[in-house]
């Protein structure tokens, strides 16, 4: 697999990323002239220009450039006693620190950051002791993990609500002051990087979770769920803000790299069954209650045991409380389930 790690250099590249723009936008206007012999003459070497005119004179869909980067091929570059050395440009990266890697696919290089492709072998597959179910949000805490075989749970990403609603007021005051369309592109950009951020460092400490007690991730199958027609504006804009799919892929790219097995299963009424007893019970936003055995949990909790336990199939969970030794994630919060079984709703603490 292909893993991309991000350094921030100390090189000068002012003068080599201006010829790279210059060279992409000859490409678009002259996209049958995909030579580095027709771009000689603007002064960069030839293994870095071919590069970017394939780039931008075969993406018939790029229409303007905004900003280019150097892309430098393998064959350009040497690494020798944990050095990595651009050739075309005479430059050289410490890469000592980096994870190890098999080969080094590309280099591109912006005015401050240097992005090195590398591939890196899959890890080998273990097989699980048991299973965790993760129930994924729109609103809330993003992700709830639970482990049946022990009653542990933890939230994760309780910031992403407050930061949604965050942008959200923003959009609407600019729209009222009349510069939203000033500040869209900022604002969108904005948002979506802190959300990224916050998905890679949830999927890295749940994958890391499973690594420690070996066992297999199980998540609901949410494909097609912005297509469900759904009542309310305010609704449907939670439902298309919602990044349950790019947490899905950070998680799945790591589980490949460290050997974790993911498990899909149908999400149909999971939050609506009873993790105890099977039947269907009451949910009002957050709580879940079951008549039939009089259970009350945390609606998410209650989601998350049943995602687990569907991939078990036929083992039940047992009683769920939480101790210390649970800290898989730096802001996670604890569940107390002691009070479920007299009926009082769950708690954080």
């Amino acid at each position: 697999m292909i893993v991309t790690y991000k350094l921030r250099h100390q090189f000068d590249l002012l003068d080599a990323l201006q010829k790279a723009r210059q060279i992409a936008e000859f490409a678009i206007n002259n996209r049958n002239k995909l030579s580095s012999k027709e771009v000689a003459h603007i002064g960069l070497k030839s293994a870095i220009s071919n590069q970017i005119l394939r780039k931008y004179g075969r993406n018939k869909r790029c229409k303007s450039i905004k900003k280019v980067n150097l892309i430098v091929p393998s064959q350009s570059i040497q690494i020798k006693d944990k050095l990595l050395k651009i050739v075309p440009l005479n430059l050289v990266l410490n890469i000592s620190y980096l994870p190890a890697f098999t080969k080094v696919n590309q280099v591109e290089l912006s005015n401050e950051f240097a992005f090195i492709s590398v591939e890196v072998a899959e890890a080998i597959v273990f097989s699980p002791t048991g299973y965790v179910g993760l129930d994924r949000n729109a609103t809330s805490h993003i992700a709830t993990l639970a482990n049946p075989s022990n009653g542990k749970v933890a939230k994760l990403g309780k910031s992403c609500s407050h930061l949604r609603n965050k942008y959200r007021n923003i959009r609407k005051s600019a729209q009222k002051q009349g510069a939203y369309r000033f500040i869209k592109k900022q604002l969108d950009k904005r948002e979506a990087n802190i959300m990224r951020d916050i998905n890679h460092k949830i999927a890295k400490e749940i994958i890391q979770y499973c690594l420690e007690n070996k066992v297999g991730l199980v998540l609901e199958d949410l494909k097609g769920i912005r297509k469900q027609k759904l009542k309310g504006k305010k609704l449907n804009g939670i439902v298309n803000s919602w990044s349950f799919y790019q947490l899905e892929n950070f998680l799945t790219y790591k589980a490949l790299r460290y050997g974790v097995t993911i498990f899909k299963v149908n999400p149909h009424y999971t939050s609506q069954q009873c993790s105890r007893c099977g039947m269907i019970g009451v949910r009002d936003k957050k709580i879940f209650c079951c008549q039939q055995c009089e259970h009350t949990d945390h609606a998410d909790v209650n989601a998350a045991f049943n995602i687990a336990q569907r991939q078990m199939f036929g083992q039940s969970s047992i009683d769920r409380d939480i101790d210390e030794s649970l800290s898989i994630f730096p802001d996670y919060e604890k569940i107390n389930t002691d009070k479920a079984r007299s009926g009082n709703v769950q708690r954080v603490l």
